[in-house]
C-alpha cells in the first residue's frame, strides 16, 4: 500500500472530464494491497467444482434454466478494480456533460472520491456477478476476489474451501435469476439511466429510483433464498457469521458503508429474503421463481412487506 502515491495520482488528475479515470485506477490500486493469487492446482479445481455444483443445484432447486457466464475469473484486488472502472465510468457518463465552476478542483475531488470508493470495495468485495449493465454487450461475468475470500474466512474462523463454496453459490444464484429473466438487465439499465440523468438536472426521479431499489431488493432476496435452499451442506453457522459481518465493522467501516449505500444493500438482502422465504414457505421455491417471468411480476414496494398480496396477484 502506498498512500503517498495514491494521493499524488489524485493531485495530478487531468483531462477534460469530471473524473480522470486513469488517475482513479492508479490511486485506488496504490492504496489497496493487491493480494496473493498463487493458486494451487487443487484450489483452482475447487473453484471449478464449486461453480458447477452451484449451477446444478440451483437449476434443480429453483426450477430455473440458465447458463454460467462466459467469463469466470479468480482475481486479486487490482484485477477487480480494473474490471469495475468501466462500470463506474458508464454510470457517471451522463454527468460528464455538466460543467463545473472550478473544473480542475472538481475533477480532483471527483477523482479522489471514485478512487476511495473503488479502493474500499476492492478490499471488501468477495465475489461479484456482473451483468455488465449499461454496456454495449450482452456478456455477463463472474468474479471471485481470492485475497478477500481467504481473509474473511480467517476472520470468521470458517474453513476456507467451505466458505469459498458458499460464495460460489451466492454469485451463481445471481446468474440464475438473470438467466431466468432476460429482460432484467434492460429493466435495471432504464431506471439507472433515468435516475442519473435526472440527477444531472438537480432532480430525483423518485419513481425510477423506487423501482430500481425494489427490483434490486428482489434480486438480492431471491439469491439469498436460492442459495439457502440449494447449499449442499449445513450452513447455519455460516449464515449467522455472515449476517453478523454485514452488520459489523468498526466506525470507519460503518462510515464507508453509509457513504457507499452498503447499509441499503443489507436492507435489500434482509427485506428481499424475508419476502421470498414467505412465498417459498407458502407455495414453493418454483412459485417464487415466477417473479422473473415478466417485469410485471416484480413485487411492488408494498408487496415486499405483504407477500400474500403478491401471491394473490401473480397466481
Amino acid at each position: 500500500m502506498d498512500l503517498f502515491r495514491s494521493a499524488q495520482a489524485v493531485a495530478d488528475a487531468g483531462g477534460d472530464g469530471i473524473v480522470d479515470w486513469t488517475a482513479v485506477a492508479a490511486a485506488a490500486k496504490a492504496a489497496t494491497p493487491r493480494g496473493d493469487l498463487e493458486l494451487t492446482a487443487d484450489e483452482r479445481a475447487g473453484y471449478r467444482t464449486d461453480v458447477r455444483a452451484a449451477r446444478d443445484r440451483l437449476r434443480s432447486v429453483g426450477g430455473v434454466d440458465f447458463d454460467l457466464p462466459a467469463t469466470i475469473e479468480i482475481q486479486h484486488r487490482h484485477h477487480w478494480i480494473d474490471a469495475n472502472i468501466a462500470t463506474f465510468r458508464r454510470v457517471v457518463e451522463p454527468l460528464e456533460e455538466q460543467s463545473a465552476l472550478l473544473p480542475g478542483v472538481s475533477r480532483a475531488i471527483n477523482t479522489g472520491t471514485m478512487a476511495i470508493t473503488l479502493g474500499f470495495l476492492g478490499r471488501n468485495v468477495l465475489g461479484q456477478y456482473d451483468p455488465l449493465l449499461l454496456a454495449d454487450t450482452d456478456d455477463h461475468s463472474l468474479y471471485f476476489v481470492r485475497p478477500n475470500i481467504r481473509r474473511v474466512a480467517r476472520q470468521l474462523d470458517v474453513d476456507y474451501p467451505r466458505f469459498r463454496r458458499w460464495i460460489a453459490f451466492h454469485e451463481v444464484a445471481h446468474a440464475a435469476e438473470f438467466g431466468a429473466a432476460p429482460w432484467l438487465p434492460g429493466y435495471l439499465e432504464a431506471r439507472m439511466q433515468e435516475t442519473v440523468t435526472d440527477l444531472t438536472e438537480g432532480q430525483l426521479n423518485r419513481e425510477a429510483y423506487h423501482e430500481l431499489n425494489t427490483a434490486m431488493t428482489a434480486v438480492e432476496g431471491y439469491a439469498e433464498l436460492l442459495m439457502d435452499r440449494a447449499f449442499d451442506t449445513e450452513y447455519a453457522d455460516l449464515r449467522a457469521k455472515i449476517d453478523a459481518r454485514r452488520k459489523g465493522g468498526g466506525p470507519v467501516v460503518q462510515l464507508f458503508r453509509r457513504l457507499l449505500g452498503l447499509g441499503l444493500k443489507r436492507q435489500q438482502y434482509e427485506r428481499g429474503a424475508a419476502f421470498f422465504e414467505a412465498v417459498a414457505d407458502a407455495r414453493s421455491v418454483a412459485a417464487a421463481s415466477a417473479v422473473w417471468d415478466a417485469p410485471e411480476n416484480l413485487p411492488t414496494d408494498a408487496e415486499l412487506d405483504t407477500p400474500g398480496r403478491w401471491l394473490q396477484r401473480v397466481d
